[in-house]
């Protein structure tokens, strides 16, 4: 029974985590999005976000961010400096192609610092992709 069931690999779906200046507080944010760089739109997304590193963890967040079009992108989270020194797990699942797609996504812990940083076309932010 498990070998008829189909699990579609994730392609043109990524998550980033950017660096962006906040107008409101006159000072850089970490913000995570999703991109969607697919030829369609992708409905009833869900991501679920959690840091951990062995045995500090932080609270699990469900964000519902319903369609995203084709070629573009949207917001999931703003994360605290504090955050960052963990492992960042984003887990985001969709329906495209009458199909329903999962794919997790991470943060290794100090990966996402100023250092890091590269052009991210889509958001035209920098920022980190994640694996």
């Amino acid at each position: 029974m498990r070998k008829d069931i189909e699990i579609p690999e994730v392609t043109k779906v990524h998550v980033a985590i950017a660096h962006e200046w906040n107008e409101d507080f006159l000072g850089k944010d970490w913000n995570a999005y999703l991109i969607n760089d697919r030829e369609d739109t992708i409905e009833t997304v869900l991501v679920v976000s959690t840091g951990y590193d062995g045995e500090t963890k932080t609270a699990t967040f469900r964000h519902l961010i319903g369609q995203v079009p084709p070629h573009s992108f949207a917001k999931i989270e703003l994360l605290q400096e504090e955050v960052l020194k963990l492992n960042n797990e984003f887990y985001v699942t969709f329906f495209a192609e009458g199909k329903l797609f999962e794919k997790r996504f991470v943060f290794k812990k100090y990966e996402v610092s100023e250092s890091a940083l590269r052009p991210i076309p889509q958001l035209n932010l920098d920022g980190i992709l994640a694996d």
